[in-house]
């Protein structure tokens, strides 16, 4: 499946109708992610069952600001509505299916009940 443009109109709909959310923050004038965009492409033509979204931060400078992205490509994943990851840097082919995979094998009943202890410590602290 071809990658999607993100803007401030589709992306809160995205993530809550989608199961698995690859985002690549991006512009046009940057090189590494330049070499990034081929890489991204090719894994979401490899994998039907992610969305894999782009986020223009030059035309998007709301979203940028709202997930406080300062370097580019920067890349964040949702899975059923849960951010997992958020780290800027372009990544080689083979780390991203390799971070593909493990999205698609955690258990996201074990991460809710992680961040309900965490949220449970935190109001205890």
């Amino acid at each position: 499946m071809p990658t999607v443009k993100l803007t401030n109109e589709n992306f809160d709909q995205t993530i809550e109708n989608s199961d698995i959310v690859f985002l690549d923050f991006w512009a046009s004038w940057c090189a590494p992610c330049k070499t990034f965009g081929p890489v991204f492409e090719a894994a979401s033509e490899k994998h039907p069952d992610i969305v894999f979204g782009k986020v223009n931060t030059e035309e998007e400078k709301e979203l940028a600001q709202r997930y406080q992205i300062r370097s580019i490509p920067s890349i964040m994943i949702y899975r059923e509505q849960i951010p997992l990851f958020l780290q800027p840097g372009a990544l080689p082919g083979t780390a991203l299916d390799d971070l593909i995979g493990k999205v698609k094998e955690l258990d996201m009943d074990d991460v809710r009940r992680q961040i309900a202890e965490q949220e449970k410590d935190q109001e205890t602290t």
